[in-house]
Order: structure tokens, then C-alpha cells, then sequence
């Protein structure tokens, strides 16, 4: 039963008042429902993943394939009910702490879960770089997102998630260019009907827990539309190129504070090119500039914010 966690401990209120609402709009006596199967003395345990433990020693691409193994054993979450809140404009340290707890809760998760789960779990592999990727498909009249943490180790590009598909979620770290992935995936869609619309890409993730920042998600946004297939080639290397070359300065990924300046002088892109964002606090439209305020840009370098 999706009401109590692996372990047969209670789960947090919030969550149970989250369950409660959900049950009680298809089940006239879900409350009680509920409370009968979560005082049961006789159910079964279920065995709780073990997070992965990894000895210094241990590569990189197999740490990945753990981190992968134990986000499918958390199993993908069918019921309806998002047991986890994730707002995406919290700063990473908050969307660590959630990620922590659910590896005590261990209940199913679904993809931007995964996403928050999978940054959690490598932010110790430091020569790892993670940044999200967004899907977004059409079929039989509606549609779809999805969403993996994209990964580059050595130069080869993976993905770490969850999905109902098998085919649209792992992905190791063997491809040779980003654009390679990315095809992967739509030809993956291709195979389950979809026809893949949108790709975002994100900037780097900080490898630190304790970062006030946010996850840049949308840096770039292909419409597949709008591209013909050499410029959707081309923008995904330019993407991979820009991170390369922010990780290579050493700005990435940089504090909010220094991307609100890049953007005071950001240049104007020309109207057919596709949308870019150089920062997460960036929602005017292309090409419009404001004026760099002293007074709403203090000077924080000399400053640490510890949570």
C-alpha cells in the first residue's frame, strides 16, 4: 500500500493530509481506509533500497549505474499523488533537504524527482557535470514532459531518471556529443508514437548541498518547430559549448549575483534564433536591457551565506 513507506514507519503529515484528499475524492471512507491499513499490525515489510555507498575508488560510470538502480527500485509513482512538493525556484539547499528526505521515505517518485534525487546522490562525484534536460511531446492530440539530469563525464554525455518507458530514462555515459543524446531520445519517442516538440536545457548544477542558488532549467529553449534539423544539431553544441567554456572560466555555475550583471550587458540576439536565457532571473524579452541598479546589487563577494 502507497499509504505507509517501505519501512512500516509513519509518513510525515503533510504527505498523509496529501493522500487523504486524494483517496477521499474516489473512496467515500478513504480516511478511514487509510488509518485501518496504517495501524495493521500484519502487513508485510517491504524492503527499504539501500542508498548507494561508493568507495573512492570506484568509477565514475559505475557509481552512475547505482545511483540509476536504486532511483528504479524507489519505483515509478502510478497513483496519482505527487508525495513530494518540488518547487523549482527554491535554492538547491532546500531541494537537497527534500532530497533526503526522500531517501527516508523511500516512496515511488516520478521524473523531476528523479532529477532532484539524482543531483543528491552525485554531488560528491565533483568531476561529474549535471544539468536538466526537458522534453516536451505530442501524441494522439495532447501533450507531454518529461524531464532527465543530463550528465558529462570525460567528455561523454549520459542521463540519470525515471519514466513509465525504460528506453526514456537511463541513459550511460557513452555518447560523444550532446546533440548524440538528445537524438537518442527522439528517437526513443519515435518508437513510443511521440513526436518530440521542445527540448530546455539547463546550465551546470553546483556540486554544493549547502548552495543558496537556484538550478538554472531553462537556458536554452529548442523549438524543434522553428529549427531544421543542422540548426537543432548546431544549438545543442552551442549549448554544450557554453557550459564547457562556463565551467572552464571557473563561473560555473556562478552566483545569482554575477548573472543578474551578465545580464545588464548581454547582447541582442537576432529574432530568428532560438530562445535563450543567460540566467534563471531573466524574463524580459530578448534584446531589452535594464539599467544596472547599485542599490539592488549590493556587493556580496566578500560575504559566505551558510544554511
Amino acid at each position: 500500500p502507497f499509504f505507509v513507506n517501505r519501512g512500516g514507519l509513519p509518513v510525515d503529515e503533510p504527505t498523509w493530509e496529501r493522500m487523504w484528499r486524494h483517496v477521499g475524492r474516489i473512496h467515500p471512507e478513504g480516511e478511514r481506509v487509510a488509518q485501518r491499513i496504517r495501524g495493521a499490525a500484519d502487513l508485510p515489510k517491504i524492503p527499504i533500497p539501500s542508498v548507494p555507498v561508493f568507495q573512492p575508488s570506484t568509477p565514475i560510470p559505475e557509481r552512475l549505474e547505482a545511483v540509476q538502480r536504486y532511483i528504479r527500485e524507489l519505483q515509478y509513482n502510478h497513483t496519482g499523488t505527487q508525495f513530494f512538493e518540488i518547487k523549482k525556484s527554491r535554492p538547491l539547499t532546500g531541494l537537497m533537504d527534500l532530497a533526503k528526505e526522500m531517501t527516508k521515505e523511500a516512496l515511488p517518485i516520478k521524473c523531476l524527482e528523479a532529477v532532484i534525487l539524482g543531483i543528491y546522490l552525485t554531488n560528491n562525484m565533483t568531476t561529474l557535470d549535471r544539468f536538466p534536460i526537458s522534453f516536451k511531446t505530442h501524441f494522439s492530440g495532447n501533450y507531454f514532459r518529461h524531464i532527465v539530469l543530463g550528465v558529462n563525464f570525460g567528455g561523454r554525455y549520459g542521463a540519470l531518471g525515471i519514466s513509465r518507458r525504460e528506453e526514456l530514462m537511463y541513459k550511460a555515459p557513452v555518447f560523444r556529443t550532446l546533440s548524440e543524446l538528445i537524438f537518442d531520445f527522439e528517437e526513443a519517442y519515435r518508437r513510443c508514437w511521440h513526436t518530440l516538440k521542445k527540448v530546455k536545457l539547463g546550465h551546470c548544477v553546483s556540486h554544493d548541498p549547502h548552495s543558496v542558488e537556484q538550478i538554472e532549467w531553462k537556458h536554452s529553449i529548442l523549438d524543434l518547430d522553428k529549427l531544421t534539423r543542422e540548426d537543432f544539431r548546431k544549438e545543442l553544441e552551442r549549448h554544450a559549448r557554453d557550459m564547457r567554456l562556463k565551467i572552464g572560466k571557473g563561473t560555473g555555475p556562478s552566483s545569482p549575483t554575477k548573472d543578474r550583471k551578465k545580464d545588464v550587458s548581454s547582447p541582442q540576439r537576432g529574432q530568428a534564433s532560438p530562445h535563450r536565457r543567460n540566467s534563471r532571473g531573466d524574463r524580459r524579452p530578448s534584446g531589452e536591457k535594464k539599467p544596472p541598479d547599485s542599490k539592488a546589487m549590493p556587493d556580496l563577494n566578500g560575504y559566505q551565506i551558510r544554511v
